[in-house]
């Protein structure tokens, strides 16, 4: 009786494994999410950034009023929530600062994505040619970053601005140019530890071709590191505007610009009219707290070893 019953649990089917279940058993990327998702301070940063990017799309919608449109009201007033009509009241252009608060979200995404996408797409080819090529490309390109290099940053692009005028497009390039060699210094450093790999090895000596190592076997490898750095480079670019902005070489007007509604907002009127400076500089400060988590979350999420 015993051995008929133990027979009969031994040979009970084991439930079956959905291919979901299978896919993400075998996915360290799902394993990555898993362990992104349970960090709250991530998952708060990506929340806001959700929001932000939900203004930035629907801004138009959104804002009761055109953020260029002036009000010569008399009774308006700058002082939030004294007139319902404008509940942050006027800026010093006699425009509804609620409006050009939410437009200045727009602004500020669109460098903040921008930018780093146009770095990387120059940065990352460059990094990989250099670090799995070498030799005289390698050394001509790493020329060309030192000479970008001991230019100080604010300097050339005070000078570019000078040389193209200010406003957005221009704004965004020159922070592109600049912005690279972060991302071909990441990229290079990971080619040269992946290139000597027994797998890339391996795909040589199968017949893979340069262009497919590069691209299938390496930089699948080399995109977590890349893909941390991408979360940095969104707040430094948005930081970068505001400041350009503040000098007043940045974002013309009327286009609404947190930066420049920070430097508009500081003035001898500030003790009065604080809110004109304030918020803008708390929602600089918030986009780039909310990506600066999401960096941390990424990192340890894609580095098993540190989670816990």
């Amino acid at each position: 009786m015993v051995n008929k019953i133990t027979v009969e649990v031994a040979a009970k089917p084991l439930p079956p494994i959905t291919l979901r279940e299978s896919i993400e058993q075998r996915s360290p990327w799902a394993d990555a999410m898993r362990r992104f998702r349970h960090n709250r301070l991530a998952m708060a940063g990506l929340v806001v950034f959700g929001l932000l990017l939900f203004l930035a799309i629907f801004a138009d919608v959104l804002t009761p009023y055109a953020y260029d449109r002036v009000f010569l009201n008399l009774r308006a007033s700058t002082l939030p929530g004294v007139d319902p009509q404008h509940a942050l009241g006027l800026d010093s252009s006699s425009r509804d600062y609620l409006s050009r608060l939410i437009y200045g979200a727009r602004t500020s995404m669109t460098v903040g994505l921008l930018v780093p996408l146009i770095a990387f797409s120059i940065g990352v080819p460059l990094g990989a040619m250099s670090g799995f090529v070498g030799g005289k490309v390698d050394f001509a390109i790493q020329r060309v970053v030192d000479i970008v290099t001991a230019i100080p940053p604010l300097l050339f692009q005070i000078f570019l601005l000078s040389v193209l005028g200010s406003g957005l497009g221009n704004v965004i390039f020159v922070l592109a140019i600049l912005g690279w060699i972060e991302s071909l210094r990441l990229t290079r450093a990971q080619f040269l530890t992946y290139r000597e790999k027994e797998f890339v090895t391996a795909a040589r000596a199968l017949g893979a071709k340069d262009l497919e190592i590069i691209v299938r076997h390496i930089l699948p490898n080399a995109l977590s590191p890349l893909l941390i750095s991408f979360t940095i480079a969104v707040p430094s670019a948005i930081f970068a505007e505001a400041g350009l902005s503040f000098l007043g070489i940045g974002i013309t007007e009327p286009t609404a610009s947190w930066g420049k509604m920070i430097g508009s907002g500081i003035g001898n009127t500030i003790r009065v009219y604080y809110h004109l400076a304030l918020f803008p500089t708390v929602l600089v400060g918030l986009t780039m707290l909310s990506f600066s988590f999401i960096g941390d979350g990424l990192q340890e999420a894609l580095d098993p070893s540190r989670s816990q």
